[in-house]
């Protein structure tokens, strides 16, 4: 399950992240501006609440298996559509439906994780699992160096029907949680009891991810077009930067996840934002390549590396017969609500200088997190599927 858990989430990410790279490259075929362009990336935020609130709520009734399925060959199907796009409009209905399956995956793909790994090693698999998503950025990154100069940015999405084959490992491989087995709902009416009684948590947790949100959309949609618009790299250096931040992103995710197993999960997030604060004038200001280069990795260590906490934080905090929704829909919550910062960063570096918009923006989210992160409670290494959710 975790291997199910991390391919389906770096999938995911590779698709998402396929349209980060290629940003420029689409909007000049469909005559779009980056701001207007960015809004792909806003819809695709901004949908992936209706795929976790869809997925999580069939997952607490039916099971996590057959969401998951469905979910890996619902949006593997849209990624191959949009490798096919004929116009803007259809590009933007398209990423908006990608959004749904994003969304859908990783709520359901991290409870059942989370609810079979033993509770004494849920932090460093939680951050492997999360850095799945710094996987799939990697080999975007790689896939647009290799195959962008040569074929252009259409086939890149045609490579994203592959989550349709990881369905069938789901299917032939991975058996049903026994936590979801013990504490499934009885009804729709009891689920939804279930949900309204926890509101207070739920709150917070979307709280908490909007801040999370921030701060890794704020850092990574608009980072490559920043190296392109303001650095004046070209396609093979901010390949490597991204890649390069990715592998960052990789080691830090296990690093503070294996942490939090020991000094408790809030502790390690803050100090994985401590360090992130501290890493900005190397990753934003610099003009030197190796000097960005040290710099996106030492940000993305630090920034992913409070994302690797995530997964088993919030799954901890969230009752046992709703954790295929509640999770998820609170993570996409907070993305819904972090979604615009693409377009804010991107319209605010029109008219300011980009590499302090970025390093403010960066600054400022990264504080919000502390401060949310701080005042929450943790539940580390609480045993799920001891107590029936009431």
């Amino acid at each position: 399950m975790v291997l199910a858990g991390f391919l389906g989430w770096s999938l995911d990410a590779f698709d998402f992240f396929l349209v980060v790279m290629t940003l420029t490259a689409i909007g000049k075929e469909f005559h779009k501006t980056d701001r207007e362009m960015a809004l792909s990336l806003t819809l695709t935020l901004a949908f992936r609440p209706v795929g976790a609130l869809i997925f999580g709520l069939l997952a607490d009734r039916y099971g996590r298996r057959l969401p998951l399925m469905i979910d890996l060959v619902f949006y593997s199907i849209v990624e191959v559509l949009t490798g096919l796009a004929p116009s803007f409009r259809t590009f933007l209905i398209l990423r908006a439906l990608f959004g749904i399956g994003m969304g859908g995956e990783w709520g359901v793909g991290a409870s059942l994780t989370m609810e079979k790994v033993p509770a004494k090693l849920r932090g460093v698999l939680s951050g492997f699992l999360q850095e799945g998503y710094a996987v799939g950025y990697l080999l975007a990154a790689l896939a647009y160096r290799f195959i962008f100069p040569h074929w252009g940015w259409r086939p890149l999405f045609f490579i994203g029907g592959l989550p349709a084959l990881l369905a069938l490992f789901v299917r032939f491989a991975v058996q049903e949680s026994e936590v979801w087995q013990k504490n499934k709902a009885e009804s729709w009416t009891h689920l939804g009891r279930v949900l309204v009684a926890h509101w207070p948590i739920f709150i917070y947790l979307v709280a908490l991810m909007t801040m999370m949100n921030l701060s890794s959309h704020g850092t990574q949609d608009l980072y490559p077009t920043f190296l392109q618009r303001y650095r004046g790299l070209g396609v093979k250096d901010r390949s490597n930067l991204a890649a390069i931040s990715m592998v960052g992103a990789l080691f830090g995710g296990i690093a503070f996840g294996l942490l939090s197993d020991r000094i408790g999960r809030r502790r390690a997030i803050v100090l994985a934002f401590i360090g992130a604060l501290m890493a900005i004038p190397m990753w934003a200001l610099p003009s030197g390549l190796g000097k960005l280069a040290a710099g996106a990795f030492m940000l993305q260590f630090m920034a992913q590396g409070a994302w690797g906490v995530i997964p088993a934080h919030i799954n901890e905090l969230s009752p046992d017969s709703i954790r295929g929704c509640m999770p998820g829909f609170a993570y996409q919550c907070g993305n819904l609500l972090a979604s615009y910062v693409v377009q804010m960063e991107a319209g605010l570096a029109q008219h300011w200088d980009y590499g302090a918009v970025m390093a403010i923006s960066a600054g400022t989210f990264f504080l919000l997190a502390i401060f949310v992160t701080a005042i929450g409670r943790e539940r580390r290494g609480d045993e799920f599927g001891a107590l029936a959710s009431k």
